[in-house]
């Protein structure tokens, strides 16, 4: 019976379709204490991916292991709707290329075919789901485009108004030009990329001091149009230095090989120096070119002298504000100047049409290649530019302490994620950046008067007194309110980000305040028990979730959480389709099934780790343990019939043999180790342990007994049983399809395994001394085989004697005729070192040809299909010296010695016999 398990998990799937066993799992614990878990949105206007594999087969297995236990999981599914991932499946569609073309078109239309797009591959998702056994609720899914929900996210907003943390402002913002709004700090965290660019010295001259100048450095030369300013640090030491007719000014830190100083000075002492601007384009509206203290210029790079453009930077405009520099904007919001030798053109395309002219203005000092982290858009890959915008924040610094103190709440796997990546993230935590100038989001609920310029936040439909059905743009850009004052309030045009939306989902997914109200204030639903995605999400749907909760004085929204690594190829690169490398789920589910991948997730490495994903490891996987544990079953069904298994009544106590004692107390073992792991959200640690587990089983336990079986030893029968059994009611979070079929081929008492109770160790039947002295016994057998293999004496041979040094085991007679039988020798005895007798005599050579014979006999009966328990007539050339012991060994009801036997040729010790097999 060999192991096909993308064929076994189909007819599964079916089974458990048919027979309704999600919703039977359900039933039965509905009144059980409540497991909370939050399953984070996808957006189902792309097609699930092998990381979608790994981050759903950890959260399925602790959902799993809990209902086991007897907690009810909901398992509500969700779906992410808003932002620019499906505004650009709609782009696509409409064949629009910006902004522009949209406002053209027509809002409501592009609207439409966002709404069209939505669910694109609902139907892939949600069969992709259900092929690799996450069991999800889809009918009652939440959906965040919803009027209710978006009805939610109102009253979010509204009670964060209410604080005084909503507000708007002149900042310089994370902006893409290609899609024409800005970006939060979680969205730009999720978009950096190493890139190369020649960063350039440039020279700006001192007014009034001749061939004097001041040395900045940028790696952005299309800001330099928009400088002002240069900052300088009061504390640093600064230095005149000579380069043939020039004289520079820079940081005695940044001095370089060939300047010669000429003078020294405090950074203090430059305050208000003047220079020349580089660009006359546009005329500052007030006192701009001249040098301001500032404390966040460094020496790690650079010049210690920094250039301001106050439209493009965010230390730039702080500054700025500081010493009311002015604010010069000359590129447009698609990044292209607005004025000047390169209007029209993109600035990262102006950059070396700018350096060139600074060459030839003899201002040039130095270009050299420059490697660093750049922001790229996370949805549209376009270079990002810092760009000075009006934009509505939350003001996130001002509840930090808070955020980190609720995080201290939260239990981490892998633990140190807690205080390293998404602790670092909270101690530099900046204003959220929450308005985008997009069409297809949650409308942000603000109204403006256009004449006297109140501003009112809108926390519900009620408030919107009927006067719009859907809550989208451009329907609600039509609502309007009369203002105290006789004017006429509009609503801001802005939508808010996406990740707004998804963090929310504790509160939205249930339209709370407005329905539900026990879910969150009485705990029902809220905080989550568990949550799990990938590492990536520490800057966006775990921070979001914590952000909103704490906003809200609610505390944490979940409190264990699984931090998963980025699924890459074998070369440890990411995936991607310019690269070709992208491993397609269903590539690994037809080959290996699902169960094999899940298990390969949860070994591979720590769960936080990076997973190179190796189609030959997995293959090895498939046959080292799936194959292993296969062969474990079929083994019991080869030797013991149904009958067998229903009539015994099996206690695990006072057992006889120590081979039973041994396993039994393994699984016990194994039992504590899983719930103990499983209970810290330790998937891997828990996972590993089968394992070893596994091939103990198969590799020592039935191995050593097969003589029982084929003598059909109750006890034998009734210990396998009990141990696969057991195995299969572990596993079943882990691997649930192979686990369903070994629990149906077994006779559990369930319809299904995922209706069973997750197992409790036994812990009287632990026999830890027993364990360890089994250890012993197989290290002692290892080294002993060691040396059989460098003798070159196959197993098979007998050998008369082996010494072994470990004197504990000299009383252990069970023990040592396990040692005996494993190494094949007839005799041990005890002496200082590990020894074996290799010489053979001529009885050992005798007794070893009849060994090998019987092997042969033992493979054409599998050959020839037949089972343990038929009878075979063996006729030979060879003549066994024990002829019972002989026929027993092969299952042989006569022997017939002949001198020609018309058979199987073989040949052992340079002799040839000949083998036939018939049935009686």
């Amino acid at each position: 019976m060999t192991l096909d398990l993308p064929k076994l998990e189909k007819k599964i799937l079916k089974f458990w379709k048919e027979k309704k066993i999600f919703e039977k799992s359900l039933q039965k614990t509905r009144n059980k204490p409540r497991f909370v878990f939050f399953e984070g949105p996808p957006f189902a206007n792309g097609l699930p991916g092998i990381h979608h594999l790994l981050a759903r087969a950890f959260k399925d297995i602790i959902l799993r292991y809990k209902t086991m236990q007897g907690f009810f999981v909901e398992r509500r599914a969700g779906w992410d709707t808003h932002g620019l991932p499906t505004e650009m499946e709609a782009e696509k569609k409409l064949n629009i290329k910006n902004k522009k073309e949209i406002e053209k078109l027509g809002i409501e239309k592009f609207i439409n075919e966002c709404q069209n797009n939505v669910f694109t591959y609902k139907k892939e998702w949600e069969e992709f789901t259900e092929r690799i056994g996450f069991w999800l609720d889809f009918k009652n899914a939440y959906i965040t485009c919803d009027n209710d929900y978006i009805e939610s996210l109102w009253w979010i907003l509204k009670q964060i108004w209410d604080k005084g943390l909503l507000y708007q402002d002149y900042k310089v913002v994370p902006y893409c030009p290609r899609c024409g709004t800005s970006l939060s700090s979680h969205e730009v965290a999720q978009g950096y990329k190493r890139v190369k660019e020649n960063s350039i010295y440039v020279k700006l001259k001192v007014r009034g001091q001749k061939n004097t100048y001041l040395l900045v450095w940028t790696t952005t030369p299309w800001t330099l149009p928009g400088n002002v300013a240069v900052a300088i640090n009061p504390k640093f030491d600064y230095t005149k230095v000579k380069i043939d007719s020039d004289f520079l000014i820079l940081a005695k830190e940044r001095l370089q090989k060939g300047m010669k100083v000429i003078e020294e000075f405090k950074g203090k002492d430059l305050i208000e120096l003047e220079y020349e601007p580089l660009y006359n384009f546009i005329k500052p509206d007030k006192k701009a070119y001249y040098a301001v203290g500032a404390d966040f210029v460094s020496f790690e790079e650079g010049t210690g002298i920094v250039h301001l453009a106050p439209a493009f930077g965010e230390d730039d405009m702080k500054t700025g504000k500081e010493n009311n520099l002015p604010v010069l904007m000359t590129v447009d919001e698609q990044g292209k100047f607005k004025i000047g030798n390169w209007k029209g053109m993109f600035v990262k395309d102006a950059d070396p049409l700018i350096v060139e002219d600074l060459k030839k203005r003899k201002l040039l000092y130095k270009e050299e290649l420059y490697e660093h982290d750049y922001p790229f858009c996370w949805r549209c890959k376009t270079p990002l530019l810092y760009y000075a915008k009006t934009s509505w924040f939350i003001n996130m610094t001002q509840i930090k302490k808070e955020l980190i103190k609720n995080s201290e709440k939260i239990n981490w796997e892998p633990e140190y994620i807690k205080k390293g990546r998404f602790g670092e993230w909270l101690r530099e935590v900046k204003d959220w950046n929450l308005s985008r100038e997009r069409y297809w989001g949650t409308p942000l609920p603000i109204w403006e008067c256009s004449k006297c310029k109140k501003q009112i936040c809108i926390g519900s439909v009620k408030e919107l007194q009927g006067k719009s059905k859907d809550l989208h743009r451009p329907f609600i850009d039509k609502v309007t309110f009369e203002c105290e004052c006789g004017g006429i309030m509009k609503r801001v045009p802005e939508v808010i980000d996406c990740w707004f939306d998804s963090g929310s989902m504790p509160f939205a997914q249930w339209h709370y305040p407005f329905e539900n109200k026990n879910r969150i204030d009485k705990a029902e639903s809220f905080p989550a028990d568990f949550i799990c995605e990938a590492i990536d999400q520490t800057r966006g749907w775990f921070y979001t979730l914590l952000a909103i909760s704490t906003l809200l004085g609610k505390g944490i929204s979940y409190q264990n959480v699984i931090c998963l690594g980025l699924v890459l190829d074998t070369e440890a690169q990411k995936m991607s389709k310019s690269r070709g490398n992208i491993i397609e789920p269903k590539e690994v589910i037809d080959k290996f099934g699902v169960d094999c991948a899940r298990f390969y997730f949860y070994t591979v490495n720590q769960a936080g780790e990076a997973k190179r994903f190796d189609f030959k490891d997995a293959q090895s996987l498939y046959r080292k343990f799936f194959d292993t544990l296969w062969q474990s079953y079929v083994f019991f069904e080869t030797y013991v019939s149904k009958k067998e298994i229903q009539s015994s009544k099996f206690k695990v106590q006072n057992l006889g043999n120590i081979l039973d004692q041994w396993i039994i107390s393994k699984i016990e073992n194994l039992n504590a180790q899983v719930v103990k792991n499983l209970d810290n959200y330790d998937v891997v640690g828990a996972a590993r342990l089968f394992i070893d587990f596994v091939d103990d089983l198969s590799n020592w336990y039935i191995r050593r007994s097969r003589k029982r079986f084929r003598n059909s030893e109750k006890e034998a029968i009734q210990t396998l049983h009990y141990v696969l059994l057991k195995t299969s009611k572990l596993l079943a979070p882990f691997v649930p399809f192979i686990a369903e079929k070994l629990y149906q081929k077994l006779d559990g008492k369930e319809i299904s395994i995922h209706l069973e109770e997750f197992p409790k160790p036994n812990k009287k039947l632990l026999n830890t001394k027993l364990e360890e002295k089994m250890k012993q016994v197989r290290d002692i057998v290892a080294l002993a085989l060691a040396q059989r293999a460098e003798a070159g004496i196959k197993v098979r041979q007998p050998l008369a004697e082996l010494r072994i040094k470990n004197f504990e085991l000299r009383k252990e007679k069970e023990l040592l005729e396990l040692i005996k039988d494993e190494v094949n020798v007839k005799k041990i005895t005890f002496g200082k070192e590990l020894k074996l007798d290799t010489k053979i005599s001529k009885e050992l050579r005798k007794e070893g040809i009849a060994r090998e014979v019987i092997r042969n006999v033992q493979q054409m009966r599998k050959k020839a299909g037949l089972k343990p328990k038929d009878k075979i007539i063996v006729e030979s050339t060879f003549k066994p010296v024990d002829l019972e012991d002989f026929k027993k060994e092969v299952g042989a009801k006569k022997f017939n010695a002949k001198k020609k036997v018309d058979g199987k040729e073989i040949k052992i010790n340079n002799q040839t016999y000949n083998i036939k097999i018939t049935k009686p």
